[in-house]
């Protein structure tokens, strides 16, 4: 299996046509459907589904799709790394964060090694924890921006000085809305939308002082943005953290949760890997900073 294959197989899958997946690949259809059809007799399996109008992928080229796209990604990366020559500071930069109005500070320090070194490139990643952590495992980012108990066994990391404070995002006609604040208490009893890791999190559950199955739980998200819309449709009360949503000129408000529970900020890197020289002169300048 070549890499050249995986990236004819990525084309077919973004295009779902051989066709124009050939067309942009600049060769002939007919040698792309013998790459395909060797791709599968290779594993065994059928991994394209080769409609009338378009092909779709089966369950298990959907897998493969995923493992494809971490392969070639990987060897692009290894690739540029290795033609950057001692004397250029060059190359790309991944980072995976969670949404936190305190990422503006990483990309003041971001911004402040562009203008050194303008051929340095940044790519930020939005997700949750579980998705981000998996991702710089599999070595697909430089650094994670995460909450809470960092794993010391596996990761470096810098503490970064900032803290996020969770709280209740609701419209403004509830009666909660007249409260200067909500206890843990007061959620007790409220149709609740959680963030996805929240709901898996022993801490957090143990601050509000139910179980999941106490609680009524009743619509999960993973970036805050669907949650927003989704307390502006009275689906529920959104747990969030401070500052990442503006109410203002909406029917929403945002009311802290006493007691107070914030949350630490981490810059975080695997153990023994390596860094690329832009890598660590962006490391250096956020610890500077």
């Amino acid at each position: 299996m070549e890499l050249r294959v995986l990236e004819y197989f990525l084309a077919v899958a973004r295009e779902q046509s051989i066709s124009r997946a050939a067309e942009f690949l600049h060769i002939t259809q007919p040698t792309l459907s013998r790459q395909m059809k060797d791709l599968e007799d290779e594993f065994g399996k059928q991994l394209l589904v080769r409609g009338k109008r378009k092909v779709t992928l089966t369950d298990d080229g959907a897998v493969f799709r995923k493992m494809a796209d971490e392969i070639v990604s990987l060897a692009n990366r290894a690739e540029n790394e290795m033609k950057n020559t001692s004397a250029t500071i060059a190359g790309d930069i991944y980072i995976g964060s969670g949404e936190s109005v305190s990422i503006r500070h990483i990309m003041q320090a971001a911004h402040a090694v562009q203008t050194e070194y303008p051929d340095v490139h940044f790519h930020f990643t939005s997700g949750d924890g579980a998705d981000l952590v998996d991702r710089l495992d599999k070595g697909l980012f430089d650094f994670c921006i995460l909450y809470g108990e960092i794993d010391q066994s596996k990761y470096e990391y810098i503490e970064l000085p900032f803290t996020e404070t969770w709280g209740l995002l609701m419209t403004d006609d509830v009666p909660l809305a007249k409260k200067e604040y909500v206890t843990t208490q007061d959620l007790w009893d409220l149709p609740l939308i959680f963030s996805r890791q929240t709901t898996t999190s022993t801490h957090f559950l143990q601050w509000i002082g139910k179980s999941e199955k106490e609680l009524n739980i009743v619509n999960t998200y993973n970036l805050v943005f669907n949650a927003v819309l989704m307390a502006g449709e009275k689906m529920g009360y959104v747990l969030t953290l401070d500052h990442l949503v503006n109410t203002a000129g909406t029917n929403l408000c945002f009311k802290r949760i006493m007691p107070l529970r914030e949350l630490k900020l981490y810059l975080v890197w695997k153990k023994y890997r390596t860094q690329s020289k832009a890598a660590e002169i962006f490391k250096t300048e956020l610890e500077k900073s």
